[in-house]
């Protein structure tokens, strides 16, 4: 079975009839599909992926504060529940919640310096490319006159 036929199958209706199927890179279509809305032009910014790590930052400080408050609200609790079914519970609840905040907080702080390391990356990498095809550039004709 052809590439098409198969994509066809499996994607069917994605293309005018008799037109080949095509296939789009984040919603934007191929450049002779036609199509339009957006621009097909990639481009890295660090903005997005520092904000994101800003986010990642600012989750794991307040799930840090969080785990604080946890242990701080469950203070005396073992002394005075001591006796009743509910003791048992409280102290299993606890550790289970302690476990999870302690797993996001440490995922957060993980995340938030892989964000800002991408965009760095991605950042440095645009300028080089931006270099690179400056320097392989032509230099603009002179007028003679």
């Amino acid at each position: 079975m052809a590439l098409n036929a198969t994509w066809e199958e499996l994607f069917g209706g994605s293309a005018p009839p008799g037109q080949p199927a095509t296939m789009t890179l984040a919603g934007v279509p191929a450049p002779d599909s036609g199509g339009g809305g957006g621009d097909a032009n990639l481009k890295a910014d660090v903005g997005p992926w520092h904000e994101a790590g800003n986010t990642a930052g600012e989750l794991r400080t307040s799930t840090g504060t969080s785990l604080t408050d946890l242990d701080t609200a469950n203070e005396g609790v073992g002394g005075g529940t001591a006796g009743f079914a509910s003791s048992g519970a409280l102290t299993e609840i606890l550790g289970t919640w302690k476990t999870r905040l302690t797993a996001v907080r440490d995922e957060c702080g993980r995340l938030e310096g892989a964000l800002k390391s991408a965009g760095r990356d991605f950042g440095e990498r645009e300028t080089a490319t931006q270099r690179k095809i400056a320097a392989q550039a032509p230099a603009p004709a002179r007028k003679e006159g």
